[in-house]
């Protein structure tokens, strides 16, 4: 019994002798490609025919990969525009108190601040993190910019000289306030990603800051494992 694309056998067979990819002609005809490769078995294609197979399947999966690689980006973008889009929604929500900005303070030190040794003091390696510390230093504990100490760990490849005049920049902190500066000497001989700049240390105040902040991380957690018993 003769198939229903039987009559297309001499045409598709004629194209596939031009040296046309069966896919090309399976696409066009709709044809099953176990029955054109029964029809085209016995078809041999010249050297150079398939040299340009070859390059033409080649330069279908690189067009393939990149509009893979741009669809995939510009989902990774839409993502991040609608995490932007809800992050900006919940601040916005925000009233923002004293009481707010010392929570936000707080939790921030419980992951990133000194807490021992009678130290107020917090280090970060990203400027907008430790312009934040410095915001609320000075809107909720009157104290300025050109009041706190600085110290900086740097990597072995780090120019010490450098690394204070970015830092004072990026936070407007007299040069004359950054004092030490450690180098890391596990890093020598391993280079340093461009865009990474060592991390500042600020010394931040008396010690009552401290323990103020250290009590106020420790009570929202405790209220809020209040909450989760009571909803249970």
């Amino acid at each position: 019994m003769k198939s229903k694309w039987f009559e297309y056998k001499e045409e598709v067979q004629a194209l596939r002798k031009k040296g046309v990819s069966m896919t090309v002609i399976e696409r066009t005809y709709g044809i099953p490609r176990s029955t054109l490769s029964g029809w085209f078995k016995d078809i041999e294609l010249s050297e150079e025919q398939r040299t340009k197979l070859m390059k033409n399947s080649s330069d279908g999966w690189q067009i393939a990969r990149t509009k893979a690689h741009e669809w995939h980006r510009a989902q990774k973008q839409l993502r991040l525009n609608i995490a932007t889009k809800e992050a900006d929604e919940v601040v916005k929500r925000l009233p923002m108190t004293n009481d707010v900005l010392d929570l936000a303070f707080a939790m921030l030190y419980f992951g990133e601040g000194a807490k021992t040794n009678g130290t107020t003091a917090i280090a970060n390696s990203d400027p907008v993190i430790l312009n934040f510390v410095l915001d609320v230093l000075g809107h909720n504990y009157d104290i300025s910019r050109s009041q706190v100490r600085c110290d900086l760990h740097l990597r072995a490849d780090q120019d010490s000289e450098a690394s204070k005049q970015y830092w004072s920049e990026q936070l407007s902190i007299p040069l004359e306030r950054f004092k030490g500066c450690y180098v890391d000497k596990r890093t020598i001989n391993r280079p340093t990603y461009e865009r990474y700049k060592g991390v500042c240390l600020i010394y931040c105040g008396p010690v009552a800051i401290q323990r103020k902040l250290t009590n106020l991380y420790n009570s929202f957690c405790l209220r809020v494992s209040q909450l989760k018993k009571m909803d249970g």
